[in-house]
Order: structure tokens, then C-alpha cells, then sequence
């Protein structure tokens, strides 16, 4: 998103067990719209199973409004894209006892209302293959792109987390062999055999740095982008970075000159890419032009 690429960003919030995954993509492509007795009220707010906690709210309607509104987006946006980026984070999933149904999030409900249970390779296959191909039938032209986030789950203990995250590799190793169209990704490999020193996390030595990320986009860029677009996005970086230079003195010649030195810079990338999107750019050049 940042590098202007048309993109929907997690329509139902951030996922991470594979069946959640594949059930969400089975609902983009249908568009069905939820309805109210999907939801269920606990510590104040409304929630869905089947979404992330950013989506619940103090109101049903609301948090109902909100949960259609992103799933008409994701419908919508689903029948023209081209390529799909699918991150299975864990294969270890929660079972809501009183209907047997595997839970995206649990929403702060009792422990004792869930059992917990690994999938196995098998079951993360076939899944995963038989959305895929739905997808490939409604678009012809998709590709797929898969990887395994390096975020460790350590709640489940660090060898259960190995042993997660196994299954992962395992699963998608399969799916690419079975399916032409759909690609792996190896973030988790360069974070963790890599890049393979603290330095390269955040504070809570889970989550990868900034140094992390832009090292594995990086890679990413040199696997799957063409020339041109790699250097499109270097000129699009510049213009990003200059927008967020915040100067002492915005008033002088000099300063000025330089805002309008960018905003010539956006035109002539808007005259070769009509399709960019810079208007939070002008936006932040024009208020600081006298």
C-alpha cells in the first residue's frame, strides 16, 4: 500500500489459522452478508467468530455494518484482482464446544468454551486447494502467493510452536506441487535462518524490526516484481520520504522550492501512471506552500 499498489488489506481483520483463512476467502467469493444472529455480545461489545476484535463494537448494528461493509470491499475487490498473498501464521485452532465450529478470534470468552487442537497437514491442504481453484475459476488470471509468518505464537510454548508452524510448511509445500498457480514465499526462512539474531526484533523479540521488514521486502521485490515496477517504486519511495520531511522553517525559498520540486516530481509520474494515487502527497505539499 505504501508503494501505491492497488490493494485490500485483511477484509476481515488479521487471521492466522488456515481454515479461518480459507473461510473467509469462501465468503468474499460468495458475498453472503452476515446477519445478526452471527453475532454474540460478551464484555460490552458485539463480535463475529469469524473476524478480528477491530471489527467489534458497543452496538450490534454497528459492529454488523462495519463486518458487511468490509465484505462487500473484499467482494468487490475480489473478482478483479490478479493476485493473492495468503500468510498462515498457526495451525493450531480453537473449537467452540457448543457448536463444534473452529473460531478466528475468541474474543476474551472463557477458556473453558473452546478446545484447542492442531490441524493436520492433510486437512491445511485440502483446504487451501480446493478454495484456490475456486478463486482460479472466477479469475483465470490469479496467482497466488503463499508464506508462513515468522511470528513465533509463543502462548503455545515454543515447541508447540515449531511443531505449528511444521505443519504450515509442510501443507503449503504440497499445495504448491498440486497447484501451478499458486507460489511460496519463504519470509519465515529469511527471518529465522537469515537474518537469525535478536537484533533484527522488535523489543518483545517476537515481532520482526523495521530492519527485518525492509530487508524481506526487499527479497520479495527481487522475486516477483519486473524492472520497471521496482523502479517505479524507488521513485515513489522519494516522494513518500520527501512528504514526510518535516521542515523547521517551511516558509523559506529554499523549502518551497522544494515542495514544488515534488509536486512537478507527482505529475510526471501521475502522466506516465495515471493509475498512482498521491493525493495524501499534494495534500501535505499544498498546506505547506505560501
Amino acid at each position: 500500500q505504501r508503494s501505491k499498489f492497488s490493494a485490500l488489506l485483511n477484509p476481515f481483520g488479521i487471521l492466522y489459522n488456515p481454515l479461518s483463512i480459507t473461510k473467509a476467502l469462501e465468503l468474499l467469493l460468495n458475498g453472503n452478508k452476515f446477519s445478526e444472529d452471527q453475532l454474540f455480545q460478551n464484555q460490552g461489545l458485539w463480535h463475529s467468530f469469524d473476524h478480528h476484535g477491530h471489527f467489534s463494537k458497543p452496538e450490534k448494528a454497528t459492529t454488523l455494518q462495519g463486518i458487511n461493509q468490509a465484505l462487500k470491499a473484499g467482494h468487490d475487490f475480489l473478482k478483479h484482482t490478479n493476485r493473492i498473498i495468503v500468510t498462515l501464521g498457526t495451525a493450531n485452532v480453537f473449537v467452540y464446544k457448543k457448536d463444534g465450529e473452529i473460531v478466528a478470534n475468541c474474543h476474551k470468552l472463557p477458556g473453558n468454551e473452546f478446545e484447542r487442537k492442531r490441524l493436520s497437514v492433510e486437512t491445511v491442504m485440502e483446504k487451501l486447494i480446493a478454495i484456490f481453484k475456486k478463486l482460479k475459476v472466477q479469475n483465470p488470471e490469479l496467482q497466488v502467493i503463499t508464506t508462513v509468518s515468522p511470528v513465533r505464537h509463543i502462548r503455545d510454548g515454543i515447541v508447540e510452536n515449531q511443531k505449528s508452524k511444521a505443519v504450515l510448511l509442510i501443507a503449503l509445500d504440497k499445495v504448491c506441487a498440486e497447484l501451478e498457480f499458486v507460489h511460496y514465499f519463504p519470509s519465515y526462512e529469511i527471518l529465522l535462518d537469515d537474518l537469525r539474531d535478536y537484533r533484527f526484533y522488535e523489543a518483545d523479540l517476537i515481532h520482526p524490526s523495521a530492519i527485518a521488514i525492509d530487508y524481506i521486502w526487499n527479497i520479495f521485490q527481487q522475486s516477483f516484481f519486473q524492472k520497471e515496477t521496482k523502479d517505479l517504486i524507488a521513485e515513489i519511495e522519494k516522494v513518500i520520504v520527501a512528504s514526510e520531511h518535516r521542515s523547521f522553517n517551511p516558509e523559506t525559498e529554499q523549502h518551497q522550492s522544494f515542495l514544488k520540486q515534488q509536486l512537478e516530481k507527482i505529475k510526471t509520474l501521475k502522466k506516465k501512471y495515471a493509475f498512482l494515487d498521491f493525493q495524501k502527497e499534494v495534500d501535505v505539499f499544498n498546506n505547506q506552500l505560501s
